[in-house]
């Protein structure tokens, strides 16, 4: 037996109908919170509407070519220090583009380790569909 509050609790079991109740209010809470303009909206409408799609898609980008450059360099078996020589700069400019939430990284450093690797760096203008697709296969051609 357990004394709990001043009640005496002949189980530790919590009753079904007080669990039930308490579901009932985290659901009802749950709703509370969520804004519900934004419930069955995609998440690129709800960033779009908080003015935050281009910087998630900005950073989304600087991930994915910081995950293919850490992936070619390991492909190739190019250590930091060669990956430095080789785009003219320094390992801690290489560690500035390897990190992917750095966003230091400007389309020449990405033109001089696409090169290093090479590869070819190919950027350009399209419509704004919000249907990016972020290419992470590795493949051996460009």
């Amino acid at each position: 037996m357990v004394l709990l509050h001043g009640f005496i609790k002949k189980s530790r079991k919590t009753p079904s109908a007080d669990l039930l109740l308490a579901r009932q209010r985290l659901l009802s809470l749950k709703r509370q919170i969520m804004n519900e303009e934004h419930l069955g909206s995609t998440l690129d409408e709800f960033l779009e509407e908080e003015g935050l799609l281009a910087e998630a898609e900005a950073v989304a980008v600087k991930r994915v070519l910081a995950f293919q450059l850490a992936r070619l360099m390991k492909e190739q078996q190019v250590s930091k220090a060669e990956m430095a020589r080789r785009m003219n700069t320094s390992r801690t400019a290489v560690d500035r583009l390897l990190n992917p939430e750095s966003e230091a990284a400007t389309l020449t450093t990405l033109e001089k380790a696409a090169s290093a690797l090479g590869r070819k760096l190919r950027v350009e203008l399209v419509k704004p569909d919000h249907s990016i697709a972020y290419n992470v296969e590795a493949s051996g051609a460009s």
